[in-house]
């Protein structure tokens, strides 16, 4: 519950803004990112998108092992690809692993460490398997039979009909014609899924649905997801921008390169009208680009691999271009970031993109923001140089102490201190006289053991204090979050220990929030806190007609002077003889 939690005190320090003031757009905005919308990401919706899936937990890029039952010894790529694939490993590591391309629910390309695909010899004119092509056709296409009984226990035909077997630790051949389904035997292998290597992309969930279905289950989510209440809410809450990741497949209309299905940019062309009747910015956030910036399954990626280079800034820039062209003179554009979180990519070619980018948005808007993410693996002001004589300019910084493990070992107050002063030294060093700041992403959530939700408020409170005096603003990540329909949630509190909030406000949210948890589930119950500085029985009537409704009290002897002068058995009594007090709630 702590995104929750975060996310409702994050709204509270939102409305008592002073500048909550409708189509007020002055900078540094207040924005949150609209992840999981227009770009996909699997972890950050329950019920699943990926449920319906047949197979679903070999998506492309899982990466396997397999390991022959019979000798005991795991299949290997030689030299990590470009040469004979053999069974002579006892333990597997990146030779003997193998990451699936999905062609169907049971039929997969493999790619090996050095990229090469898994095949039959000689273009599939012999038995013997390899790791040599560059790219798969039928030679390196794989059927997976799971057994019934135990869908780890598998076999493999190839594409001559044939069944893989293993007949020495240097012979891994498809000439095996058998049914036999016993250990012992040469065809069967055991296949291990890597933890933590399934991805969940738009890639992993289109191809994974097909043709048929993907298109029906992308509109659904386009149209439910996200609608134009979600932004009357945030906009109401005190947010005065949205931050809209988005694929490099929106650019290429109805009809976009398989798997991808066309219809993200209708949405996002609602997206800027819904914005603009609430006095919202959007700033299209281009996430994935196409070849992957970063490997990650949220930048289109197939398998994980970092593609993006040189060979591919042409079709990058004609992205940026059409979005540019098309929503380049909305008054409501706030800003087209050229790229998000680059990752392992040259920083030069980085660069020369960049450029290209930056003109591409010029030629059809002079004074749009232009907002280029700072690579995730360089120090934070290696843009600073580069952007001079740039015009509007911003530069976007992603902070996470949620993502790193050296925050882990650190106690809640030490998480809370690196904020206030490494994070914050961080942030100046970026703002100059070069380029606006931004701080594109960060969260509250974070890996604390034993952290109360004290802690979780001042480790809230410092990120809104630092993260504030970024020039062009911040954007939270992220704005949903769902688990409406999961059997076992109990329910869900709209905000915790409101003080110094309108009461009115306060009911209106309440209403609303409500109103959104019915959307997603119907059994959940909506937790209302009653204000600190109020009477605890302030909205009892409040809540009449609302179904499934918990208002929460807190009660605390120890932050209240009157107790400090009561011995023990005067407190003992004062909680024993009100009970009324707890009653009228």
């Amino acid at each position: 519950m702590g995104y929750l939690y975060f996310l409702s005190f994050l709204f509270a320090l939102c409305l008592s803004s002073p500048h909550n003031v409708l189509f007020a757009q002055n900078l540094p905005y207040k924005v949150v990112n609209l992840g999981n919308w227009l770009v996909v990401e699997g972890w950050m919706q329950e019920p699943s998108l990926f449920d319906g899936i047949v197979s679903k937990d070999l998506l492309d890029g899982t990466q396997v092992q397999l390991k022959s039952t019979k000798f005991n010894k795991y299949l290997t790529s030689e030299n990590g690809g470009g040469a004979d694939v053999v069974a002579n490993r006892d333990s597997a590591s990146g030779w003997e692993t193998f990451k699936l391309w999905r062609i169907s629910d049971s039929s997969f390309n493999l790619r090996v460490f050095n990229k090469k695909f898994v095949g039959l010899e000689n273009h599939g004119g012999g038995n013997k398997i390899e790791a040599v092509s560059d790219s798969p056709n039928n030679p390196e296409t794989f059927e997976i039979i799971r057994d019934d009984n135990d869908p780890f226990k598998i076999r493999i035909k190839a594409s001559n009909g044939h069944f893989l077997q293993v007949g020495s630790e240097t012979s891994v051949t498809a000439d095996y014609e058998g049914t036999n389904w016993d250990e012992s035997d040469p065809s069967v292998f055991r296949m291990n899924i890597v933890p933590g290597t399934t991805l969940q992309g738009e890639y992993q969930l289109t191809n994974g649905y097909g043709p048929n279905r993907a298109p029906q289950i992308m509109r659904d989510h386009w149209s439910t997801y996200i609608t134009e209440d979600d932004f009357r809410f945030m906009s109401e809450n005190g947010l005065n921008a949205v931050r809209i990741p988005v694929g490099w497949w929106i650019a290429k209309g109805p009809n976009p390169p398989k798997p991808f299905v066309g219809g993200s940019l209708a949405a996002l062309d609602n997206a800027f009208i819904w914005a603009q009747n609430h006095g919202m910015k959007v700033i299209i956030d281009l996430h994935a680009a196409e070849g992957s910036q970063n490997g990650n399954d949220h930048s289109g990626t197939r398998d994980g691999y970092t593609e993006w280079g040189d060979s591919y800034i042409p079709n990058t820039v004609q992205v940026i271009d059409f979005l540019a062209e098309r929503y380049g003179n909305r008054p409501n554009l706030g800003g087209i970031e050229l790229m998000n979180e680059p990752q392992g990519v040259n920083l030069e070619s980085l660069k020369k993109y960049y450029k290209e980018a930056y003109d591409a948005v010029r030629k059809h808007n002079p004074s749009a923001y232009v907002i280029m993410s700072n690579p995730l693996d360089a120090d934070s002001k290696v843009l600073l140089s580069f952007v001079k004589g740039f015009d509007r300019v911003v530069i976007d910084v992603h902070y996470y102490n949620l993502y790193s493990s050296k925050f882990n070992n650190m106690t809640a107050q030490q998480n809370i201190d690196y904020i206030r002063n490494e994070r914050a030294s961080d942030l100046s060093g970026v703002s100059s006289s070069n380029a606006l700041s931004f701080v594109g992403e960060w969260t509250g959530a974070w890996s604390i053991k034993g952290a109360s939700k004290e802690d979780l408020k001042r480790y809230a409170q410092a990120q809104l204090d630092v993260y504030s005096r970024a020039t062009f603003g911040w954007a939270y990540w992220s704005y949903k979050c769902r688990y409406g329909n999961r059997p076992n949630l109990g329910g869900i509190e709209l905000m915790n220990e409101p003080k110094g909030v309108n009461l009115d406000i306060l009911k209106k949210y309440y209403k609303e929030a409500y109103d959104a948890v019915r959307k997603h589930s119907s059994s959940a119950y909506a937790i209302m806190s009653n204000p600190l500085d109020a009477d605890s029985k302030v909205i009892l009537s409040f809540v009449k007609g609302f179904d499934r409704v918990v208002i929460d009290v807190h009660y605390y002897n120890l932050y209240s002077c009157k107790f400090n002068n009561m011995n023990a058995q005067q407190n003992i009594d004062f909680i024993r003889e009100d009970p009324q007090m707890l009653s009228f709630v």
